[in-house]
Parts: structure tokens; C-alpha cells; sequence
């Protein structure tokens, strides 16, 4: 019999979704569900026949995920990064190409001052096994498909991570040297007595793997000073291999140097504290040893990189030519730019671990700014104590003793700025912040540390009640401090972070970036009033979109005018307040974009395009001059998102069996369990992380987190949608989101999930069905499902979803530059489907298991419930406890006697059901990896 194949998969779906556009009461998701149930029930079709079909859909989502990944960084070859470097060089030396060069001052400021940073973050969007990844990034480069191709993730450790964040960033520093060199190339054309005095560095990469403390308890004071001393480590291999290609006469002092340091920073690495578990602390013995070899090596492992950069004068001067001279100006660059590190340094926390450091120190302070009667008295009192703080000692065996986490944490960066870095302040990036009180929580830290003047003390602005009323706020309250506006003065730059994480899962991802761009002019308008407009501004952007954590539809250079909108960039322009835009990329997804040379370099050609992007002129975008329909879209978008968030149907469709559909993709822990195992009850979608509840959405066919809310007011003013979309560039940029969203989902498979759920489906298959025995085992998975209570609640919120899905289909234009309305591919509606199949046998099963007496406190009822929330692994390994195969003890031993019948195997239970159980589980992890190729992210 011939094998069934993915092609007649996705043919009977083609047919079973054309036949359900003139029936409305069609499912089409679950009419494909059961005609393969009904396959593999006659054995036409076997669970090795779909492991095929999977292996050959993900093969195809596999390469066009690699051609899109090329699109969205606009890479065609090798060669063309460097002629858009080359093209861009020119551009800022000649505005004019018909005029002369602009003076070398000006050409040298707009080079040396840093306009961009790419950050590298490890959120767990790790998707892909690491030479997944990898292959993939070729394949964007025309690289064959593995074979075999391995698409499930295997969850990496905080040092995988790591590793893979500095492959990134190495690869993203690679690419930054050939900007300097186009840059250099450009300056020595047009002032050659001048150019050797150039370092550019107009982008710069930022990392905080393994310096990101923000929920979690697994990484160590001694993790992040190890972490850093390999960021170290790496710059100085990185100087070493640029030094060597260079003639010896002229490096043979800096060479000498690099690799005393090299040597110094290696003892220090190899003496810290490392791979202890989560949450152990050193001995004191070792930490103390650490301590010796850290500061009794200091002045040879170099904590500034000024006497390099002096050799590096010198060198430039005895260069033999001038292709030498580009070679080390280009080194030169990078070390000016990135200091002692691979990339410059963020650490995260929240704010209540501020809070309660502060409060360690000073009781007076009380519990922090929740109580709005103390807050006038609060402000005063934390004054007073900015007033009294001096710096304290700061040694390795406080850091021991240290209980509070934010105070670790601030010592940590003391022990940094003494003894491995002292030449890039600290990115101290504050989570949660809804009072400026935090701020100068933290800054009253910095200066017990004595870090004062080493640290960007950095809020982060999610929320919607941040991003729409508290921020303005937050930084108004803090400026009231003359504490606060003495710091920003002496570190020149008022830096803020804005996520769409939070915001874009409770209020949408369209209306998140309508408050996020609002908040942004009024910050400028903000530093004006206060007379800080001399001041830099760095806008950090986190992202947290659904589509791959700064992901967007239509590439590279359209997420960064998403990010930093034209709007923005002339508000301060206007006000001539320099402004560096600073954009997330996080885990697996992020480091895709710098995965090769070749795709790095042409990311860094991008972010180097927008760095320096003319200001735009003539006639303002339509958003902003006839804002009056955008903005009551958006308002509108909110306030319906809200709804969808407390409906408590939402809740259980997200909880119901989503999380299991997700393998884990991070370092962070796994998930908390329920009081009786299993996954636990979500109640409110403040009980997933974002990037899980983006994931889930993913899983089940529909992200509402990029739509939904939109329809009702599309709908109502269909018209003055359609003109918006047609002839608003940030409005398109902005619905592009929406757009895709459509094209990953369709209610139909929605439907699906939400109807198998429902123990009516079941009743009626009973109804129907025509197998021998079948309908007893339906009728139990109706009753099994009927204690669980969620259909309901699902069908509801399911009512909520279609309604505003069909009207922003309905609204979105049939032509135009924005295209019909899209629709999910054949293929992942197949995929969905397919899932669906194995979800209903899984549960078939699950009423099949044998009764048993209860084994430490788990009966077959409860077994059965984490069967229908898909909690597989977890179950069946109680049951194969409970059900074991192998042979009782002794069953092969000669008891002088004629044996009895042995009865101490299950080999029946394990054949029928344990193991299909397991074999259709992974089918299904199987198919979440496809589905997030399909989506281009993980959540």
C-alpha cells in the first residue's frame, strides 16, 4: 500500500475548507481531524506515516523561513553590504554629491558618536536546537536542508545561551569592522592628513546574558562576573587575531600587551566560582581565592583600555602603509567603541528588589511608593538620604553576605567597574518601574556601591498604565530631585526602555505601539520644560511583538521606522536633542539575524542605514495630520482587548492545554506545577509570561494578540481604514502586525480546539460513530471533559474572537498596496488539523487506562484530567510505575520447585496504551515546531 503523503494531507484539507465556504455550520479543522482518525483507525495510515509527513512539511517551513529570514535583512550576496556601507560612508561625508565634503569635524562627530545599539538578550525564545539554528541561517544564504532535519528545541542552559549570544555578537562585531572600514576608506578619501584620527563607532552591540536578573534566582553574583570576565576575554582574543594579519615591526608592543592581558584574564576565569547549582553560593575559601587572583591580576588583565589605545597611537604613527593604518584604525574602532568587552553591559532587575534593598539600609523608608498618603514623606525622606549616603567598601565577601538582591547586584557592578572594566558605564535596567521613587532607589544604591558615576540607572515602561498615564510621570517625579539631575548631567544621557511585552498581551500589539510612540513625544517634550535638552536620549526598545520579539512582516528596515517612527526622530530633531535608538535582539529568534557573516553584515547595513536616515520633509504622514480616526482606533482597540483579557474564557482557552503544547525553550526554570501535578490552572493571563502566552496564541491558530480589537472600529469606518492603509506609510507599518496576525489564524481552527473541548462533539460522535466500541470510550471523554468546565467559558470567549476577526476581514481593502485579506497557508491549517487528530486519540486513550488503587496521592481520575490538558509525559511516566513492563524480581531463578505463572508484567498496557500515548505526544511537539517556522518565532 502506498505511504500517505503530506500533498494528500494538505489536498484533503484544500477540499474540506472549499467545501465549507457555503455551509456555515462546516468545521472544517475537525472534518480533516477525523478523516485521518478514521485512517489511522483502519491502518491505512500509521504513526511512522505522519512522523514522514512532519519530517517533509517541516522540511518546506524550513525553507521559506530561510528565504524569508533573507528578504528581511535584504541580503542578496556578500558583496552588497559592503556597497551599501561603501554608498552610505559617501552619504555622510557629501550630503550633496554635487558639493563639496563636509568638514572633518562634523563628519568625525556624526561617526563617533554611537546613534544605535543592537542588544543581544536571552529570553526563552529558543525554538530551534542550536545547529538547527545554525543550519538555518546558511540555508538563508542558500545553504541544502540538514539531513535529518531536527526542529524540536532542547531547552539550553544559561551557558548555552551565553555561547550562543557571543557566536551573535562576535558575528555582529565582524560586521561593525566593516563599517569602520567603509567609514575609514570614505575619511581617507576626502581628508588624508586627517583620517587615522577617526574612531567610529555610530552602532554599538550591548548584551545582558547572564547579567538579567529580573525572575530568576539561577544566576549567581559569581555567574555574572564570570560571564564577564569571557566578554573580556573574547575582545582581547578578538584584538589578538586583528593584530596578527598586521606587520610585527609596528604591533610588537601591542601584541605584547593584549596577550599579557589575554593570559591574566584566562587565571581569572579559570579561578571564579562556576557551574554551581541554581541558587548554591560559593564556598568562602573559593570565593576568597577568587578574590586574590582578580585584584593581584588587575593591573595586568587592564581595567580601562586606555594603554592600548595609547599603543595603538603609536602603531598608527609607524605603520609602513596605508592599508596597515586601515587595519589597526579598524581595531582601534572597536576597542574605542566597546571597551574591555565583546559588547557593552546591561543588568536587569525589578523594582521591588529595590525597594527592599532600600529599605535594608535605610527603615525609614518604610515599604516603598504603593501607599500614595506616604509619597510626598517618602520622596522626602529618600533625599535626605542621597544627601547622607557615602560610598562603602565593596569587597567579594560582602557580596557573600549581601541578602538583598538588588544590592548584590549593585556591588556586582562595583566589583566591574574596579576590577575588569572601568572605560563603558553600566546599563542598570529597572523593571516594573511605576514611581520615580524607584530611581532614586536604585541611584542611592549606585552611590553606597560607589558606582555612581558607572551606572545608567534605566526604567522600563510596559504597562499600560506606565505607557499611557504613570512614565511621564515616573520621570517628572524623579527630575524633582536635584540628586537625580546631577546624575543625568555627570553621565550626559537620560536613558528609558519601553517593552511591548506586557502591553502588547494586555492591550494589543497595535494599540501598544500607538501609547508607546505617544510616550515618546512627550519625554521630548518633558526634557524641554526642564531645561534638559542638552541632554542625550536613549530610546531602548525591547520589543515583545508576537512576531519573533522585535520581529516584523516586512523586514529589518521596516522594524526600525516601526520602532522609531520619522514622527519621533523629527519631534527631537526639532528640539536638537541627540537621541540613540537602542533595539532588542532576543534568544534564538534575535541571533538568527547575526547567524552568519553574511547575514550580520547585512543587519548591521540596515541598522546603519536607519542610524543615519534623512529626516523626513514635505508634507506630514495622514496619521498624524487627520489622526482623529487612528487615534479613536486605537483608543477603541484598548478598551476591547482589555475585555478579551478579563473575560475568563480567555483564561482557560489559554490554560486549558495550551502550555503543553510548548516544549521548553529557555534556561529559565520549568514552569510551576499544580498542588496535585500537572500544569496549573490559569486563571488570568498575568499567570503566563508573555512570550508563552504569545506562543500559545501561535499554537492554536489565532494571535489576538496582533488583531484582535481592531475589527469593530475598521468595520465601522471601513472606508477611512482602506484610505489609511493606502496613503499612511506608519499606519501600514503599524497594521502590518494585524496583517499577519491574519495570516496565521483562521477561526475555523480556533473552532476547533474551542469545539473539541466541548462534551457536546463528543456526545455526537457517539451518536455516529460506527466502530465497534468507540462509543462507549467517546461518551467517557464527554463526561471526562464535562468535570473539566471548560467549554463554556471557551465557547464564549469564542464568540468574542470570531465577532472582531470577521469584521476586520470584512474592512480590510480587496486592492491596494496592502493586498485581499489574508489567509492561512493549506499547510499550517494541515498541521493544526493533524494536531487535532492525535489530541482526540491521545484522549481516547486516556479513558482507556485501567483503574488502579491510588499511588502516593495519584488516582486514575486525576491521570485522566492531565491527559486531557496534555500533561503526557508527566502521566505516563505514573503510569508506567503503576503499569510496569518488565519481569518481576527472580522471575529467571531456580526455586527447587516447579515455577508458577508469573504475572508481574503490563507488556498489554504499555503496547496499547503507554506507548502510542508517548508516540502521539511527540507528534504533537513535533508539530508546535513546525507551527512556529510557519509563524517565523517563537512566541
Amino acid at each position: 500500500m502506498e505511504a500517505f503523503r503530506d500533498h494528500q494531507l494538505q489536498a484533503i484539507t484544500a477540499s474540506a475548507r472549499d467545501a465549507a465556504r457555503g455551509d456555515p455550520f462546516a468545521n472544517p479543522a475537525l472534518s480533516v481531524a477525523l478523516a485521518l482518525s478514521r485512517r489511522l483507525d483502519e491502518g491505512s495510515v500509521s504513526h511512522a506515516d505522519l512522523a514522514a509527513i512532519l519530517q517533509s512539511m517541516g522540511e518546506a517551513a524550513f525553507r521559506d523561513r530561510a528565504q524569508r529570514l533573507s528578504r528581511s535583512v535584504g541580503h542578496t550576496d556578500r558583496s552588497e553590504p559592503d556597497d551599501a556601507m561603501a554608498l552610505l560612508a559617501a552619504r555622510i561625508a557629501r550630503p550633496d554629491p554635487d558639493d563639496s565634503p563636509v568638514r572633518f569635524a562634523i563628519f568625525q562627530a556624526a561617526c563617533e558618536r554611537p546613534r544605535m545599539a543592537a542588544v543581544f538578550t536571552a529570553h526563552p525564545t529558543f525554538s530551534l536546537p542550536r545547529e538547527t539554528a545554525e543550519a538555518l541561517a546558511r540555508a538563508a544564504g542558500g545553504a541544502a536542508v540538514p539531513d535529518p532535519l531536527v526542529l524540536r528545541p532542547a531547552g539550553p542552559t544559561l551557558m548555552e545561551e551565553f555561547e550562543q549570544a557571543a557566536t551573535a555578537i562576535s558575528h555582529g562585531r565582524d560586521a561593525l569592522d566593516r563599517l569602520s572600514l567603509a567609514l575609514l576608506r570614505t575619511a581617507r578619501v576626502n581628508w588624508p592628513d586627517r583620517w587615522t584620527q577617526l574612531r567610529p563607532r555610530p552602532v554599538v552591540l550591548a548584551s545582558w546574558v547572564g547579567y538579567d536578573t529580573d525572575g530568576r534566582t539561577d544566576i549567581g553574583w559569581h555567574d555574572t562576573l564570570r560571564l564577564r570576565l569571557q566578554m573580556k576575554r573574547l575582545q582581547l582574543a578578538r584584538l589578538a587575531r586583528q593584530l596578527a594579519v598586521l606587520p610585527q615591526d609596528c604591533t610588537a608592543a601591542l601584541r605584547g600587551r593584549v596577550n599579557t592581558a589575554l593570559e591574566a584574564v584566562q587565571a581569572q576565569i579559570g579561578a571564579c566560582p562556576s557551574f554551581l547549582p541554581a541558587g548554591a553560593v560559593p564556598r568562602p575559601e573559593a570565593a576568597q581565592a577568587f578574590a586574590r587572583i582578580l585584584i593581584g591580576r588587575r593591573e595586568d588583565a587592564l581595567v580601562t583600555p586606555a594603554p592600548l589605545l595609547e599603543l595603538f597611537s603609536e602603531a598608527i604613527a609607524a605603520a609602513p602603509d596605508d592599508e596597515a593604518r586601515l587595519g589597526l584604525c579598524v581595531a582601534q574602532a572597536g576597542l574605542a567603541g566597546h571597551g574591555l568587552s565583546l559588547a557593552h553591559t546591561h543588568v536587569r532587575l525589578n523594582s521591588a528588589q529595590l525597594h527592599n534593598a532600600a529599605r535594608l539600609r535605610f527603615p525609614v523608608l518604610g515599604s516603598g511608593p504603593e501607599d500614595p498618603s506616604r509619597r510626598r514623606a517618602l520622596f522626602s525622606a529618600i533625599n535626605t538620604a542621597l544627601d547622607e549616603a557615602q560610598a562603602e567598601p565593596v569587597d567579594i565577601g560582602g557580596l557573600m553576605a549581601e541578602p538583598a538582591s538588588a544590592a548584590r547586584l549593585m556591588m556586582t557592578v562595583a566589583q566591574i567597574a574596579k576590577h575588569i572594566d572601568a572605560s563603558q558605564p553600566v546599563r542598570f535596567l529597572v523593571a516594573e518601574t511605576e514611581s520615580g521613587y524607584t530611581l532614586l532607589a536604585a541611584l542611592l544604591l549606585a552611590r553606597l556601591s560607589g558606582v555612581e558615576n558607572h551606572v545608567e540607572i534605566s526604567p522600563l515602561f510596559e504597562t499600560a498604565e506606565a505607557l499611557e498615564r504613570r512614565a511621564e510621570r515616573v520621570v517628572e517625579e524623579a527630575l524633582r530631585s536635584p540628586h537625580w539631575c546631577a546624575h543625568l548631567r555627570r553621565i550626559g544621557r537620560l536613558c528609558l526602555q519601553f517593552g511591548y511585552s506586557d502591553s502588547g498581551r494586555y492591550i494589543g500589539q497595535v494599540a501598544a505601539t500607538h501609547l508607546i510612540e505617544r510616550l515618546k513625544l512627550r519625554i521630548a517634550d518633558l526634557l524641554a520644560r526642564h531645561g534638559l535638552d542638552d541632554l542625550e536620549v536613549v530610546l531602548f526598545d525591547t520589543h515583545g511583538e508576537g512576531l519573533g520579539r522585535g520581529g516584523h512582516p516586512d523586514g529589518l528596515a521596516a522594524r526600525f521606522d516601526y520602532l522609531n517612527p520619522p514622527a519621533i526622530r523629527a519631534a527631537f530633531a526639532a528640539r536638537n536633542i541627540p537621541v540613540r535608538v537602542e533595539t532588542s535582539f532576543q534568544g534564538g529568534d534575535g541571533y538568527l539575524l547575526f547567524g552568519t557573516p553574511a547575514l550580520a553584515q547585512a543587519t548591521v547595513a540596515r541598522i546603519a542605514e536607519h542610524a543615519f536616515a534623512p529626516l523626513p520633509g514635505g508634507t506630514p504622514d495622514p496619521v498624524y495630520a487627520e489622526g482623529g480616526f487612528a487615534t479613536d482606533l486605537f483608543t477603541g482597540a484598548r478598551a476591547s482587548f482589555h475585555q478579551l483579557v478579563e473575560d475568563p474564557g480567555y483564561a482557560a482557552l489559554l490554560g486549558a492545554f495550551g502550555q503543553s503544547l510548548l516544549d521548553r525553550t529557555g534556561s529559565r526554570p520549568a514552569a510551576r506545577q499544580s498542588e496535585s501535578g500537572g500544569p496549573p490552572t490559569i486563571r488570568h493571563p498575568r499567570e503566563l509570561r508573555a512570550i508563552p502566552n504569545n506562543a500559545v496564541l501561535q499554537q492554536l491558530g489565532f494571535l489576538a494578540n496582533l488583531m484582535h480589537g481592531l475589527g469593530h472600529g475598521a468595520w465601522q469606518e471601513a472606508e477611512a481604514f482602506a484610505d489609511l492603509l493606502r496613503r499612511s506609510p506608519r499606519f501600514a507599518n503599524a497594521m502590518a502586525f494585524a496583517r499577519a496576525g491574519l495570516s496565521l489564524s483562521d477561526a475555523d481552527v480556533l473552532r476547533g480546539y474551542v469545539a473539541s473541548l466541548d462534551p457536546v462533539t463528543w456526545l455526537d460522535r457517539a451518536a455516529q460513530t460506527r466502530r465497534a466500541g468507540r462509543s462507549q470510550s467517546l461518551l467517557a471523554v464527554a463526561g471526562a471533559l464535562g468535570e473539566l468546565g471548560l467549554a463554556d467559558p471557551a465557547r464564549t470567549v469564542f464568540r468574542r474572537l470570531k465577532a472582531d476577526d470577521l469584521a476586520l476581514r470584512n474592512a480590510w481593502p480587496s486592492a491596494g498596496t496592502m493586498g485581499d485579506p489574508p489567509r492561512m497557508s493549506d499547510r499550517l491549517f494541515s498541521l493544526h488539523a493533524l494536531r487535532l487528530c492525535l489530541i482526540h486519540r491521545i484522549w481516547l486513550l486516556a479513558v482507556e487506562v485501567p483503574d488502579f488503587s491510588p499511588r502516593h496521592g495519584v488516582t486514575r481520575h486525576g491521570l485522566v484530567q492531565r491527559l486531557l490538558r496534555l500533561d503526557v509525559p508527566g502521566a505516563v511516566d505514573l503510569l508506567e510505575q503503576v503499569f510496569p513492563a518488565e519481569d518481576p524480581p527472580g522471575a529467571m531463578l531456580d526455586f527447587a520447585e516447579p515455577p508458577a505463572t508469573r504475572h508481574g508484567g503490563y507488556g498489554e498496557e504499555q503496547a496499547r496504551i503507554l506507548r502510542p500515548l508517548r508516540e502521539m505526544f511527540s507528534l504533537i511537539r513535533e508539530i508546535s515546531a513546525i507551527i512556529s517556522l510557519e509563524c517565523g518565532a517563537f512566541g
